[in-house]
């Protein structure tokens, strides 16, 4: 149980580390790939900076894969309890996330 912890943790910070780097060097490309901005008009989409929005997206998604780090790192001497915290610190970066992307939409 001790190694399916710790190996679960740092796979989602790998994942999450890696699509991170990938949004961030997209210089754009990876705007189709946020929700609700793949839905958008053309014209809509103009009003907006996609390299700086995917620059920015993936700034945030390398900072979701700290927790895990820090939960594999726990896992070691306490099983169990790094990926639950790991989890808790995710959601609260994602809900954050999401609070702010809809303060900035209005």
């Amino acid at each position: 149980m001790r190694l399916f912890c710790i190996l679960f943790d740092i796979g989602m910070s790998v994942i999450m580390f890696i699509i991170g780097i990938l949004f961030y060097k997209s210089n754009g490309k990876g705007a189709n790939f946020l929700s609700g901005y793949n839905t958008r008009s053309t014209e809509e989409r103009k009003q907006y900076d996609e390299k700086g929005m995917c620059r920015l997206y993936g700034k945030r998604m390398i900072y979701m894969a700290i927790p895990f780090l820090f939960g594999a790192i726990i896992d070691i001497y306490f099983v169990g309890i790094g990926c639950l915290i790991a989890w808790v610190l995710w959601l609260i970066l994602f809900f954050l996330l999401l609070i702010k992307r809809h303060k900035s939409e209005k």
